[in-house]
């Protein structure tokens, strides 16, 4: 089968993801072209697993020039193959326009939710409309974006099989990690991993955390491992509301962090697939989560999920794990079985293929 896969900008999961897609396929014998910004054709190495690469001028925002010559690069990258699958949804929409009758099906994999603001808002939602309407297939890599694209009236519209992280390796005794963070001994440590940033909701892990040691007098250590451009707004506000919150910045250790918390927590407004809630299903943590996007969709039943941007309901379920030693051990257990039965490589490469002969490709 001749495959073109195409994305846009990519700085992490799209773009690993993609390469290790392209690879598989390639491994099995297919025949894979990758068409994506020079940047990323060179960050994530497609010309060492793809048979042929072509550079597209897309960007991360509209752009009529550039996006009417990635129009037309991928008419031209589409020619002579059996399915073209776009990761993205500016590139998907792209991707409409270029292949109109052309007869090449387009499979497209939706990887973010709607950005806040009304604007981004609303060149998101004309786009999405774009692709419900003219793509065969829409892959979405949580649920919510499924039921969107099926509001919308896709002709089809499916959960995306994403392979999982990789199972951490811990290299550090948990008692070693809670010494170098100053936890006190007998003292639960909560760890969250997360950007700071607007869609991770971090004030709300605040809040919660303000309830948990005040109205119910438990006391806990918070540390946040990640940057963004957040960091000073939410340590300021730890500081000045006394809060016990220790922000770490960007870590490599972050296995580590997460085999000695008590509860990993994750407090975000929106996810896809959220790989460091999948790390801590294979180490078997306790999880607490808002039910944002995907993440009901990883963590199944081994995670206590809250409504998003509800303090109090992300507060008690964290003091009902704190406080019961025998929901935080069913959490566990669960976490490690759930960690079975998350999507392989093997199972995303397959289930890649089933969708591209779905909408007609390789029929000869």
């Amino acid at each position: 089968m001749r495959i073109l896969l195409a994305l846009g900008t990519s700085t992490g999961g799209v773009g690993r993801h993609v390469h290790d897609l392209a690879a598989a396929l390639a491994s099995r014998g297919e025949h894979v072209v990758v068409a994506a910004p020079e940047e990323v054709l060179e960050q994530f190495a497609f010309a060492g697993v793809a048979e042929r690469v072509e550079v597209l001028t897309v960007t991360d925002r509209p752009h009529p020039r550039k996006d009417v010559a990635t129009v037309a690069a991928l008419r031209v990258a589409a020619a002579g193959v059996d399915v073209v699958h776009v990761h993205g949804l500016r590139v998907g929409a792209l991707a409409v326009l270029a292949l109109a009758r052309t007869g090449v099906p387009l499979v497209v994999t939706l990887h973010n939710a709607a950005p806040e603001g009304r604007v981004g808002a609303a060149i998101h939602r004309a786009l999405e409309m774009v692709v419900a309407k003219g793509a065969d297939l829409v892959l979405g890599v949580s649920s919510d974006l499924v039921r969107g694209q099926s509001r919308l009236g896709a002709r089809r519209a499916q959960l995306a099989v994403v392979p999982a992280a990789t199972e951490p390796v811990i290299t550090a005794d948990r008692y070693a990690v809670r010494a170098a963070l100053a936890v006190p001994d007998g003292v639960p440590l909560l760890v969250t991993i997360a950007r700071l940033a607007p869609q991770k909701d971090l004030d709300l892990l605040l809040d919660a955390i303000g309830i948990v040691t005040e109205r119910h007098r438990l006391p806990v250590v918070l540390a946040v491992a990640g940057d963004g451009p957040l960091a000073a707004a939410l340590s300021g506000r730890a500081r000045r509301e006394a809060l016990p919150v220790s922000f770490l910045g960007h870590r490599r250790d972050v296995p580590d962090l997460i085999a000695a918390a008590d509860v990993v927590v994750s407090s975000a407004r929106w996810e896809g697939q959220p790989v460091a809630l999948q790390e801590a299903l294979h180490v078997g943590a306790a999880i607490v989560a808002t039910d944002a996007g995907g993440t009901a969709d990883v963590v199944g039943d081994a995670a206590l999920l809250t409504p998003v941007g509800d303090a109090e309901s992300l507060a008690s379920a964290l003091v009902d794990v704190l406080r019961h030693g025998s929901v935080r051990d069913d959490l566990r257990s669960k976490a490690v079985h759930r960690a079975g039965e998350l999507p392989t490589l093997e199972q995303a490469v397959e289930a890649a293929l089933a969708a591209y002969r779905s909408v007609g490709a390789g029929r000869t």
